[in-house]
């Protein structure tokens, strides 16, 4: 577990589980609003929220060039919020 900028704890996701999200988003061919569904589920799927806006955001910068798990980790850590 580590913590985020705003001091709640995000748990430490499995590099597979973070590759797999963003093989899923770069692979689906869906648009914003519905990457945003899929990074909404495999949060809330952990037990973790997100607005719809930051789930876009987080959609678009993890489907961008050169992002790794580690990457990944670091911005789901931005917009998860515990639940």
């Amino acid at each position: 577990m580590s913590t985020s900028n705003d001091g709640t704890h995000v748990e430490q996701f499995t590099p597979t589980d973070l590759m797999t999200l963003r093989n899923e988003l770069l692979q689906s061919g869906v648009d914003s609003f519905q990457a945003a569904e899929i990074v909404t589920n495999f949060l809330s799927g952990r037990g973790y929220g997100v607005s719809k806006h930051e789930a876009r955001t987080a959609a678009s910068r993890i489907e961008g060039p050169g992002f790794t798990a580690e990457h990944i980790q670091a911005e789901l850590e931005r917009v998860a919020l515990a639940m």
